[in-house]
């Protein structure tokens, strides 16, 4: 770390609008409950659109029929996509059964999405419908709140972990850091649930008036497991266990994905080591990355305004000094830990308590209840019978966790029965998308609906070279964002427009090195012969077990990221 901070602790200049936006808010209030009564449309108006966010919603329409509702004249069919707050993904039997009733009854779709933030999405809520979803949420101790927007997101934790006990400690702070980060305003009570004003003066004590420069994401990781891709996000606690018992954590800062085609001010970033910390220590130093970022990040430019970019403004040493000023302590050197892997553990895994955890593989996390694969249906009839918890993973999966011995052939049986458990390939259970088109505003390319055929040409490429049990970690994002983490895969297609991608290889297994672009804005077929003569060479050169993204580096194939805010783009 350099001694000098390289630039300026707060950016000059015209604030962005979205800070205008946040100002006027009343503290996230807006007038959307005045929208809400609004017949004329099916969207929000005005800020009122980009608030929703805050409240855990985004407004979409289906892009599908755009072009068909415009020639008839009408608006875009706006509808919902709401998030729930999950902090660990856990959620027991009984909300399942709720929130599966909730998706049948009353969103356009019918589905659940699990997504790669260990929680689950509705899409497709009517305007009309959107008061009875957060309460339903409500009325099984659940929300929305914070789950979108210049806040701390739902808070990642571990889902399967080796050690049972340790695991249970690690949720239990993932739970306390997202409480202690919430938003105070009562505008989401208020709006949603009908609960009476607060004759009192809205405080915003962590995340200030205007909220934070951008969006926030948090992690609580167990080693040996990086299932929630701890370098891609801001604010990373790493177990320390001794004895079996959480003593601390490793701190990691400065993680985030999303870039933008054509600016070389964006890239990717991989978070970086700060130190460990004892867990006394958990929320304070939770609050003052949270806090440093509120006061230091960029509000003139949101597409600079994330962590990593201040962190790289102000240098990683002067960041760091303010979070010991900031949270009273003296990091440590950090702790020794290894990371293995950040796959699920598919099938069935013993933990330590005796109980027994069937990890169900869900490709791109959409339950629905396909022809012969009645996948929703069957998740609830598990739901209905199981005595434990579910837990969603990073990799949108689901865990049916807490299985005793004598229950575990009636759980496999109903799982069999309805399609959750069949014969994946390890490339299959390696390979995600974002949901993309065609709710997704922003999505320039199909992602969801592409992979699973994508996945079967990959995987016919990799039997012919005589490496199909093996796996590479492909990801395929819809746009730059890279909400399915493309940019921490082996393999990772960014899309550029209809059809088309931008190719990057040489990331890596535990997910701690960035790819680099390799083909701009390439077809399917054209990936696909590039993929296919990579993993001929993979397949024929490479030493011992090496893995396909440490292959390209060191066969010379592509450059190693090693500075991405420096070389991301040489």
């Amino acid at each position: 770390m350099s001694e000098k901070h390289p630039g300026p602790l707060v950016v000059k200049g015209p604030l962005s609008d979205a800070e205008r936006l946040k100002r006027e808010s009343n503290f996230l209030r807006g007038t959307i409950s005045e929208d809400l009564k609004d017949g004329l449309t099916g969207g929000f108006n005005g800020d009122n659109s980009l608030l929703i966010r805050f409240h855990g919603m985004y407004q979409q329409d289906d892009r599908d029929i755009r072009a068909e509702r415009a020639e008839e004249k009408l608006e875009p069919r706006y509808a919902m996509m709401l998030r729930c707050r999950l902090p660990g993904g856990i959620i027991s039997p009984q909300q399942w059964l709720k929130i599966d009733a909730f998706a049948g009854n009353k969103t356009l779709y019918g589905s659940i999405r699990l997504t790669n933030r260990q929680t689950f999405q509705f899409h497709g809520i009517l305007k009309k419908n959107l008061k009875s979803a957060h309460q339903v949420l409500h009325e099984v101790g659940l929300d929305a709140l914070a789950t979108a927007n210049d806040v701390n997101r739902n808070v990642l934790c571990t889902s399967n972990p080796i050690e049972s006990d340790l695991h249970a400690e690690a949720y239990e702070w993932a739970k306390k850091i997202s409480e202690h980060l919430l938003p105070r305003t009562r505008a989401y009570a208020e709006i949603w649930l009908d609960q009476k004003k607060v004759a009192t003066t809205d405080e915003e004590p962590i995340l200030g008036a205007t909220y934070l420069p951008r969006k926030f994401k948090t992690t609580v990781v167990v080693p040996p497991q990086n299932d929630v891709d701890l370098y891609a996000n801001d604010l990373n606690f790493v177990a320390i266990a001794e004895k079996g018992k959480l003593v601390g954590f490793n701190l990691l800062i400065g993680g985030g994905l999303s870039i933008t085609h054509g600016d070389k001010t964006t890239y990717p970033r991989a978070a970086s080591e700060v130190g460990y910390l004892p867990i006394e220590k958990t929320l304070a130093v939770a609050e003052a990355v949270v806090t440093t970022q509120r006061d230091w990040g960029n509000r003139s430019n949101r597409k600079n305004a994330r962590t990593k970019y201040t962190i790289e403004r102000v240098g990683l040493d002067v960041f760091k000094a303010e979070v010991e000023k900031r949270a009273g302590i003296t990091f440590e050197p950090s702790r020794p830990v290894e990371f293995t892997g950040r796959g699920d553990r598919f099938g069935w895994v013993k933990g330590i308590d005796d109980k027994w955890h069937l990890t169900l593989f869900i490709e791109n996390g959409r339950l629905l209840d396909y022809p012969h694969r009645p996948l929703k249906t069957g998740l609830a009839e598990i739901a209905k019978v199981h005595q434990g918890d579910f837990r969603l993973t990073a990799n949108q999966n689901i865990i049916i966790a807490g299985v005793p011995e004598n229950e575990k052939d009636k759980i496999e049986k109903i799982a069999r029965d309805h399609g959750l458990l069949e014969n994946i390939t390890h490339q299959r259970e390696n390979s995600m998308a974002c949901v993309s088109l065609p709710t997704c505003p922003l999505a320039m390319a199909e992602a969801e609906r592409f992979l699973p055929d994508f996945v079967t040409k990959v995987e016919a490429i990799m039997q012919k070279h005589a490496v199909g049990d093996e796996h590479i970690i492909l990801r395929v994002t819809g746009c730059p964002n890279n909400c399915a983490r493309a940019m921490l895969a082996e393999i990772g297609l960014v899309g550029k427009a209809l059809g088309r991608y931008n190719l990057h290889i040489g990331g890596n297994i535990i997910g701690t090195r960035v790819p680099r672009m390799y083909r701009e804005n390439i077809t399917e077929e054209e990936i696909l012969t590039e993929i296919d003569s990579l993993i001929a060479r993979w397949a024929k050169e490479r030493q011992d077990k090496e893995a396909f993204g440490d292959f390209t580096i060191r066969a010379g194939i592509i450059k190693a990221v090693l500075d991405p805010a420096r070389d991301f783009y040489d």
